[in-house]
């Protein structure tokens, strides 16, 4: 194996810390929250109140000061354990650096605290039933009236939908500019005329709330607006880099951990008077396996230590989400396999897996635009 080298000690202690809190606070109710639709609040509490939630927030704003790296470790324990419930990083990676990055002082002041505190919970409005991928296509929009923007829209499949308390919403200020008419705008929980549709039954990530949200004649204070009005499409192409590396990381965390539970299957599960493992053809499958795992961790890793240097552009985070992506599915495909009709218990975490993160050429992104957007630099 390649030996990483991306993380100091210090970051290593970290990772000690974020695994005892995922067993002891995050595995034992899982299950319950699978059956629930949603994961309790008190586990973000805990998740905040333990440093685990926007680590690269300075302290000034409530944060523990550290770094995009501590955010990383905490998707790879929870990628190791199938522990797709608590959207800690779209809270802490995704939703928080828009206002870390884009709001006034006093827009950080008033909402980072909190966040990093696990006591509010973020999520990010951009897909519609009708605009995905085009994000041109959106139909919200916002008016400004006097010191207020009204705003009316739909959003659907989105994540942390019911539990959020706060909402980053992307919506058109100026209709006829296209994609230079959209900007971001704050809706909170409790505000007039915002309400949450159903919690999404989904085919996988049972825990995790996905949600169809509705804004109607929803008057927000001029203050709610992030960042300059009818920039919210520079600011998105800013920050999907980073989200996308996101999905690398977690994609290939359980890529990885696929592999290693299915050749531990394979070993103890006999067939024919002996392991599956003793089987050369399983063997053969397993050695592939692992060597897209290597290639594509190898990868991923450089993704980060550039993004760590402020190197990382949409090009390499578009290539670096399509490919392990893309691969991921095939190896959760030959790992179900290899488990034979075990493999298709929802008891099994290759199961959980396979159905869980066919999401992952989906969203943040399908692999067509990731493709679009590799194409534009050839």
């Amino acid at each position: 194996m390649i030996p990483r080298n991306i993380y100091s000690s210090d970051h290593e202690l970290f990772r000690d810390a974020v695994r005892r809190f995922v067993e002891a606070e995050i595995q034992p109710h899982h299950a319950q929250w699978e059956k629930d639709g949603v994961v309790s609040r008190e586990v973000w509490r805990s998740a905040g109140a333990n440093g685990l939630l926007c680590s690269f927030v300075p302290e000034q704003y409530g944060g523990p000061g550290g770094d995009f790296l501590h955010t990383a470790i905490v998707i790879e324990e929870l990628a190791k354990v199938e522990a797709t419930g608590p959207a800690f990083h779209l809270h802490s990676g995704i939703v928080a650096p828009y206002i870390l990055h884009y709001g006034t002082e006093a827009q950080k002041q008033r909402w980072l605290p909190g966040m990093c505190a696990g006591e509010i919970i973020g999520a990010i409005a951009m897909t519609e039933p009708g605009a995905g991928s085009d994000l041109q296509g959106m139909r919200a929009r916002a008016v400004r009236e006097g010191d207020d923007y009204v705003l009316n829209g739909q959003k659907t499949f989105i994540s942390n939908g019911q539990i959020a308390d706060l909402v980053i919403t992307v919506a058109k200020t100026d209709p006829d500019a296209g994609a230079k008419g959209m900007s971001l705008l704050v809706a909170e929980r409790g505000d007039a005329g915002f309400t949450r549709g159903r919690n999404l039954e989904k085919v996988g990530w049972h825990a995790q709330d996905t949600s169809e949200l509705f804004y109607s004649d929803v008057r927000l204070p001029a203050d709610r607006l992030l960042g300059d009005e009818n920039r919210a499409f520079k600011y998105l192409m800013q920050e999907l880099a980073q989200e996308r590396l996101i999905v690398a990381i977690r994609s290939i965390t359980t890529l990885e951990t696929a592999v290693a539970n299915t050749v531990a299957y394979t070993r103890q599960r006999e067939a024919f008077g002996k392991p599956l493992f003793a089987l050369q053809n399983t063997r053969f499958k397993l050695a592939e396996c692992q060597t897209q795992a290597v290639v594509a961790r190898t990868f991923v890793d450089r993704c980060l230590e550039m993004h760590m240097q402020g190197q990382l552009d949409a090009n390499d985070a578009a290539m670096a989400k399509l490919h392990v992506t893309e691969t991921l599915g095939k190896v959760l495909d030959e790992c179900l396999q290899l488990h034979g009709g075990y493999g298709y218990m929802w008891e099994y975490p290759i199961a959980r897996a396979w159905a869980g993160h066919r999401v992952s050429r989906i969203a943040g992104g399908s692999s067509e635009i990731m493709k679009e957007i590799i194409s534009r630099t050839l």
